[in-house]
């Protein structure tokens, strides 16, 4: 019980305005001593936040929660958090795992992105293992529960991450391909009709499917076993959803990129029963390119709508189109490079674009820090940074700054509550407030 009620005292700083009268009494001795110069201030204060909120996580308010949540997002985004992970790596997936069990549609979402940010932190290995073997069954369950696309979305995201840095084998990675797959195909049963999902979730799950599939190296290719994609890939070709239609030609891109479908399986098996099989399936899968290639035609000039949005949504979708077409026709992949702290980070493979874009998507504006500073991603896209970032502000770049100083940052609200929290406590010391206690302390 002393344990649980000094968590619930760390966890003032996240309560609400209404709660701050009764709760400045409560503050930590942590607190209380905390340094106030310099660079130290700033990763200190990092530090008794990230604690603060992980203590938090065990309130009963979900709403005291999910700040808690939004400030471990954003300390995990900003930076690498390998001392906090080191020492707190079990506490915080447990309770994250928590929040998802009994939380609202926004708590799980705020605590599945926690999770994917922390598989990223801790990189391949064995506590990467542990979170998704930890995770799958909850997620798993949470997913059964189709009230929130949103919350399933981030599901999904943080399903295809963790499977990612975390999956040790093919059998695990197909195994989370398979949830997703049921996520926008599920088979309720013979006399059962299955609800369609919205296209927001859709996109998310073909996108996370997707990401997955880029480290299947092939998908012990096969032709049989590419027919029930692709002809559902194609049939979101026709969708009136933007979103969907880039998603599902991103997948198309990549199955063809992958897949072998000039070599007729069976042929080496002795079984000629299994070549006619590999056979037709071929016959079929080349008739279905054909009518991928004039959809992707179709769409790489397709007419705009009005208005700002859909006018650049309307532009992601002919830009890879466009890039898709070249590739049926030419057989080349889109090359990019973007320029990260004087370094190019260069994909030339619709793997690892889909897998660049994915991850980009996922961390937000905290990309660029990790990758600068995230060892696992340095291998993930085979990146040397010309010189990684330094804990400390002044080398931040202009855009993490803005980030850091924004009013609106979760991160800065909670640093400026427990820095005017400190302040006040600093005065009622100087006046004689907390000299018994502190008398006794030192004693």
């Amino acid at each position: 019980m002393g344990k649980r009620n000094s968590q619930r005292k760390n966890a003032m700083m996240l309560e609400s305005e209404d709660d701050d009268t009764s709760s400045t009494s409560s503050s930590t001795v942590r607190s209380d001593r905390m340094s106030v110069s310099g660079n130290d201030e700033v990763q200190h204060d990092k530090e008794s936040l990230l604690d603060q909120a992980l203590d938090a996580l065990y309130e009963k308010r979900g709403s005291t929660r999910e700040k808690a949540l939004s400030v471990i997002i954003e300390a995990f985004s900003t930076s690498l958090q390998h001392q906090f992970v080191e020492k707190k790596f079990a506490t915080l997936l447990s309770q994250c795992l928590s929040c998802i069990k009994k939380g609202s549609a926004k708590e799980i979402s705020l605590a599945s992105h926690a999770i994917g940010l922390l598989a990223l932190t801790v990189g391949c290995g064995d506590n990467a293992h542990e979170i998704l073997e930890e995770s799958l069954s909850i997620i798993t369950q949470a997913l059964k529960s189709r009230s929130e696309s949103s919350k399933i979305s981030s599901l999904l995201e943080c399903l295809a991450v963790i499977t990612f840095v975390g999956g040790n084998d093919l059998e695990e990675t197909e195994r989370s391909m398979q949830i997703m797959w049921q996520v926008v195909n599920p088979k309720l049963g013979p006399n059962v009709a299955a609800s369609k999902p919205p296209s927001s979730l859709i996109a998310a799950a073909v996108s996370a499917w997707s990401f997955l599939l880029t480290t299947m190296d092939g998908w012990r290719v096969d032709p049989r076993h590419w027919q029930e994609s692709i002809s559902y890939f194609l049939a979101l070709l026709d969708k009136e959803d933007r979103t969907v239609r880039i998603a599902a030609g991103e997948a198309l891109a990549l199955i063809f990129d992958m897949g072998s479908f000039d070599k007729i399986p069976g042929e080496s098996d002795n079984s000629a029963n299994e070549g006619n099989k590999g056979r037709e399936a071929l016959t079929h899968i080349q008739g279905l390119r054909v009518k991928v290639l004039n959809q992707v035609r179709d769409l790489s000039a397709e007419a705009g709508g009005k208005g700002s949005a859909k006018k650049d949504l309307l532009n992601s979708q002919r830009n890879l189109f466009r890039d898709i077409l070249e590739f049926f026709e030419g057989g080349y992949s889109p090359e990019r490079s973007m320029k990260i702290g004087g370094e190019s980070l260069n994909t030339s493979t619709w793997s690892e674009l889909i897998q660049l874009n994915f991850l980009k998507h996922f961390l937000g504006g905290g990309f660029i820090k990790h990758m600068q500073e995230n060892e696992f991603l340095h291998d993930v896209f085979g990146f040397t940074p010309k010189r990684k970032f330094l804990s400390s502000n002044e080398h931040l770049s202009s855009g993490e700054k803005r980030m850091y100083k924004s009013p609106n940052s979760v991160l800065n609200k909670a640093r400026t509550q427990l820095l005017n929290k400190e302040r006040m406590q600093a005065q009622h010391r100087n006046a004689g407030h907390f000299a018994v206690r502190q008398g006794n302390e030192d004693a």
